[in-house]
């Protein structure tokens, strides 16, 4: 099994409030603090909100740890590597079970919506959006070679590597947001979620990720799916 990044162990508000500050200060060095403040703010309430059991602060940490550990890895550049921390905070900003295929598009408006509000260049702004709307599928083309696209699809992926505990902690959470699913129709969504990760040749799409998180991933998924059969 695959260690975790490495996630603070301060209060998660604290301590994503902070990586808040030093994710938009990165991203645009003359953002004016009081209107990123209020952003920021805004984002960890959504983030917090009492309906998320898995896609909450928690998730959110681990995919930013993720995207340091590939940046560490050598997959980023500053500039790309700011980007796909922007991507984290906004991928699921948005997130209603009630409308699940909404949730990215929505996500990316507010990330435009935000990111304009804070100066943000177009052409960040357009690159964080492409970013959020990537994770609607957990698949990008196979001709996509930004390298900020494909840390922030492995890193939002993270979990199918994690130790068993954590793994099986992620697979009760999501059962938990959709509770009012019936068993047997859960298991047949779930299950038509997380095969095709397992069949594909590559879950990850970094280097690092198919080396490090890959087999691990694959242990998971197919004990998730032989659960799921029942």
């Amino acid at each position: 099994m695959t260690s975790p990044p490495t996630v603070c162990d301060s209060d998660p508000m604290d301590a994503l409030r902070g990586r808040w500050t030093s994710d938009v200060g990165r991203a645009l060095p003359d953002v004016d603090r009081t209107t990123a403040e209020a952003v920021g703010e805004d984002l960890l309430r959504r983030w917090r909100e009492p309906h998320r059991r898995y896609h909450g602060p928690t998730h959110l940490s681990e995919v930013l740890a993720g995207v340091d550990d590939l940046a560490r890895a050598g997959h980023l550049r500053p500039a790309a590597h700011a980007s796909a921390a922007l991507g984290a905070w906004y991928h699921d900003a948005v997130y209603a079970v009630s409308d699940p295929e909404a949730n990215e598009r929505r996500s990316a408006d507010l990330a435009a919506e935000s990111l304009t509000l804070l100066g943000a260049p177009a052409d960040l702004v357009g690159r964080v959006v492409t970013l959020v709307l990537d994770t609607a599928s957990h698949e990008l083309d196979g001709r996509v070679r930004d390298p900020a696209r494909m840390v922030l699809h492995d890193a939002d992926l993270w979990v199918l590597s994690a130790p068993l505990a954590r793994f099986d902690e992620y697979c009760r959470q999501i059962r938990e947001e959709y509770s009012h699913v019936p068993a047997a129709a859960y298991a047949t969504a779930r299950s038509g979620v997380l095969r095709p990760l397992l069949c594909r040749e590559h879950v990850y799409r970094t280097r690092h990720a198919r080396r490090a998180w890959e087999p691990a991933a694959r242990e998971n998924l197919a004990r998730e799916l032989t659960r799921l059969a029942g």
